[in-house]
């Protein structure tokens, strides 16, 4: 397959027009970036069958969503191939290519249950590659759990964090930790070389944040949400991340967790390279408005806007997808910050990148066209066209 005329972001985070993609398989064989000379075998034209000209049109790397819970009615708690499969669908029609969806602070047994499906999980023809798991919880603050259940809260637990990673085979890519309970630096320093270590739902200080990240947690779950703000007096764990130049930070851009100024203000404060885009979508995105579940407890979702019984917010209804298009409509994202926010930064994140997150020779060919709107013109996973309107 060739797609020519195609307006490609390339690996250095721009856009080159007249630029000329080679897929063989499922993997991209060859680019010529615009004003580049066609190789030998082009120089006498292009195979029409199985050439696609994109003229007019843009094509960036499929999506990765590091941080989300459930698509379509289904959350990976349920540890069900079915689950799975309307979770890995879904987020493939959207874009977003390669996923590592999110535990919940539940139960061992639930966790192990979730880690096993995503194990054994086949790769399938019109599903998203499933490239790990998130662990968020149970080792969070009983004082910031936000959407997780307080009921299966646990202390920080090298153990425990092994029977799961063993359960998943050694799938999980990011946990989530509060440093400031007991036991947290500890667990932190035994990890930091198995998995990224993650400060989340947290009350932490600035300087248990800083320490926090000298110890090996450098990455900061969807910032802003379920930490201390970042006050003059108390800069808290916002602060710590921006002061070490090697921590990187998600980011939920749905317009509705964060205001699109504090949006802007993470930019400056962490700079493009250390920004990821997520989700945190829950089972509700795809379908209407209504009354779902997250980590066993009832949310309520109207207008993209998903709460528990006291108002709290639990997760997103937006895709990543949409993410990335509001980071760049409604916050003033440039276009190339966004999509490098939401594939080439959290494929790095997760140790993933030298199959996902870029258009370059090798990696997998699973790539989205995309109009000057960002309306989704077409989604080729793997080398095969998904869909395509054009």
């Amino acid at each position: 397959m060739i797609l020519t005329n195609a307006n490609m972001y390339t690996r250095d985070f721009r856009f080159a027009p007249d630029s000329m993609i080679k897929i063989e398989g499922d993997r991209i064989q060859r680019i010529l970036e615009g004003g580049q000379p066609l190789p030998e075998c082009c120089k006498n034209g292009l195979p029409e069958e199985g050439t696609y000209d994109l003229k007019g049109l843009m094509v960036i790397p499929g999506l990765v969503d590091v941080h989300f819970h459930g698509s379509m009615g289904h959350d990976l708690m349920e540890g069900t191939e079915e689950a799975l499969d309307a979770i890995a669908k879904y987020q493939a029609s959207v874009g977003v290519t390669a996923i590592c969806p999110a535990t919940m602070t539940m139960g061992e047994a639930d966790i192990i249950k979730a880690c096993e499906n995503v194990r054994d999980y086949p790769l399938k023809d019109d599903a998203a590659d499933v490239v790990g798991i998130n662990m968020e919880g149970p080792f969070v603050s009983p004082n910031k759990v936000g959407a997780q259940n307080p009921e299966y809260v646990h202390a920080p637990d090298v153990d425990f964090f092994r029977r799961c990673n063993k359960a998943s085979g050694n799938k999980i890519k990011l946990l989530a930790i509060s440093p400031e309970v007991e036991g947290a630096m500890d667990t932190i320093k035994e990890l930091k070389d198995e998995v990224l270590c993650s400060i989340a739902h947290t009350t932490a200080t600035y300087d248990i944040a800083k320490e926090a990240i000298a110890n090996g947690a450098c990455h900061l779950t969807h910032l802003y949400n379920a930490m201390p703000g970042l006050a003059h007096r108390e800069p808290g764990p916002i602060a710590a991340a921006s002061d070490a130049k090697w921590c990187e930070a998600e980011i939920i851009c749905d317009g509705i967790h964060i205001h699109p100024a504090a949006v802007r203000c993470a930019f400056r404060l962490l700079g493009d390279e250390r920004m990821i885009l997520i989700s945190d979508s829950m089972m509700a995105v795809g379908l209407k408005d209504g009354t779902y579940e997250l980590g066993g407890q009832a949310v309520y979702v109207k207008d993209r806007r998903a709460t528990l019984a006291s108002g709290t917010i639990a997760g997103s209804a937006t895709n990543l997808f949409d993410c990335m298009k509001i980071a760049h409509k409604l916050v003033g994202l440039p276009l190339e910050t966004a999509v490098r926010c939401a594939s080439y930064n959290p494929a790095r994140s997760i140790k993933v990148l030298d199959n996902y997150g870029s258009i370059e020779p090798g990696k997998v060919a699973s790539l989205l066209v995309v109009d000057r709107d960002l309306n989704l013109k077409g989604v080729l996973l793997r080398g095969k066209w998904l869909h395509k309107d054009f």
